[in-house]
């Protein structure tokens, strides 16, 4: 159940910088973030573009937030508010980000509305992915241009996002692993907590974790075990 309207109401409330968001994002971030509101955290968001979204983050984050925004185009220096720290680099720069990282990091809550393309949002994931604090939110949004060959995506491109994506989730299951050349354990599989897909947006959440424990429970007796990590050969218990 939805608790707050700040981003469905917020573009009512813009002033004279331009924020370009699909609208179904606003209800999705009303849902997905409602109990952010008014936290002191670390946040990190790529693409600047106008600086719409400085504003919109500023007033939903708490006032001890700690608020970066990058972009390559050096006139979004320029948009900086108080509070807040704008850097110029590229987003699929790895020694830019893991400056980024060092002197910002870690984050509590990453968005990329970067350039879109998809070395930029794959690059940018993998180097920010590590530095995203636990219970952290890592968004991508308009992963549509993965469907877009000018962005070198492309309907089930290998190299697109989306497909990148859909690859971590095989990754958070490799616990379960009964290929153990073909699908190894990946270290992932202790890190992320859920992988969510929207229209044109990917929410992946992190959550350090030990290996996934089963319960028995009868009469009040609960038992534990991890007998399912070690089992071959597996048939349905229906």
């Amino acid at each position: 159940m939805t608790t707050t309207r700040y981003f469905r109401d917020f573009p009512a409330r813009s002033g004279d910088r331009m924020l370009l968001k699909m609208e179904h994002y606003l209800e999705v971030y009303d849902e997905l973030l409602s109990d952010w509101q008014g936290r002191d955290v670390s946040f990190l968001e790529i693409g600047v573009y106008k600086g719409g979204s400085l504003p919109m983050w500023q007033g939903f984050l708490g006032a001890g937030s700690r608020l970066v925004f990058l972009d390559i185009d050096p006139a979004c220096r320029d948009l900086a508010l108080p509070g807040t720290v704008v850097e110029i680099g590229d987003q699929a720069d790895p020694v830019f980000l893991e400056r980024i990282a060092r002197d910002h990091g870690p984050f509590d809550l990453i968005v990329d509305d970067g350039g879109h393309k998809m070395h930029q949002q794959i690059t940018s994931f993998r180097h920010l992915w590590p530095r995203l604090r636990d219970c952290g939110l890592y968004i991508v949004e308009d992963v549509h241009t993965s469907y877009w060959p000018g962005f070198g995506g492309g309907f089930r491109e290998p190299a697109s996002f989306i497909e990148f994506a859909k690859d971590l989730i095989d990754r958070m299951h490799s616990w379960y692993t009964e290929d153990d050349a073909g699908f190894p354990l990946h270290p992932l599989a202790r890190e992320i907590g859920s992988i969510r897909f929207h229209d044109s947006l990917v929410v992946f959440e992190k959550r350090l974790k030990e290996p996934p424990v089963s319960i028995a429970a009868q009469d009040g007796k609960v038992t534990r075990s991890r007998k399912i990590l070690e089992v071959r050969g597996r048939r349905s218990i229906f």
